[in-house]
């Protein structure tokens, strides 16, 4: 199912006072004020399909929204079809921000895997920056935050080699899963296929594979029909030059 067809009678099986995420040590605590606030603000949830676009470049929705579950992509298009996946989407991460502030969307989302969103009333969101300052900063947090990893993704594809790109990518891939809770302190699975690999870096599906098989002759990484599982977070930092995420506790809406 599909963004676009929201129904009207949502109903909220996951209350924010039960939410699962926010025992996680990643995520700041909230106070009362806040989690009543955020209770009222969200609409219920929206499950979603693999495949299927969340939101799309160009469009206006009345929603923005947190990923519960599942994983998720953010990309661009051109007019002949070509993709440049731009970053990826874990439990906590929002979505729709850009359109929610800007008009409309500059890029699309599509679903990794099966995904659970929790859903948010744009139009509330000046009663947020009205009546709750740290709520109003967390969400400067968030894109500023978004802002960050796409930093760091340009810089990896502009001055990385092709076998340190890939291995920052999939070392950034795994240790954001792993500060969510997924996969706890074994190796992580990452739902990617070569494809996806090779249009966040862009580089060719040939010239990713035969990355990639340097990696796993490494040890670094299993490849399989289902994705990816990292073996050895560390060891890909090290290839990569990459010193690891730094960004201590973070808001969870």
């Amino acid at each position: 199912m599909a963004a676009q067809g929201i129904p009207t009678d949502m109903v909220r099986q996951v209350p924010c006072e039960k939410c699962p995420l926010r025992p996680l040590p990643a995520f700041r605590p909230f106070d009362n004020a806040e989690l009543a606030f955020v209770s009222s603000f969200k609409r219920g949830e929206l499950a979603v399909d693999k495949g299927a676009t969340l939101l799309s470049e160009g469009s206006n929705s009345a929603h923005l929204f947190t990923v519960l579950a599942g994983w998720g992509f953010r990309y661009k298009l051109l007019e002949d079809g070509r993709r440049q996946i731009l970053n990826y989407v874990l439990p906590g991460d929002m979505i729709g921000l850009q359109g929610s502030l800007m008009g409309e969307m500059q890029h699309s989302v599509e679903a990794l895997s099966p995904m659970l969103l929790c859903m948010f009333e744009r139009d509330r969101l000046m009663d947020l920056y009205s009546n709750y300052p740290g709520l109003a900063y967390d969400i400067t947090w968030i894109a500023a935050r978004e802002e960050r990893m796409l930093d760091e993704i340009l810089l990896s594809v502009g001055r990385r080699s092709a076998l340190e790109r890939a291995a920052y990518l999939l070392a950034f891939i795994a240790s954001r899963a792993r500060k969510v809770g997924i996969n706890g302190k074994g190796d992580v699975e990452l739902p990617i296929t070569q494809q996806h690999v090779a249009d966040t870096l862009g580089l060719s599906v040939v010239h990713t594979n035969k990355t990639i098989r340097k990696l796993m002759d490494r040890k670094l990484v299993q490849w399989r029909d289902g994705g990816c599982k990292v073996l050895d977070i560390e060891g890909l930092m090290a290839l990569a030059n990459w010193s690891g995420l730094d960004e201590g506790v973070r808001p969870l809406l």
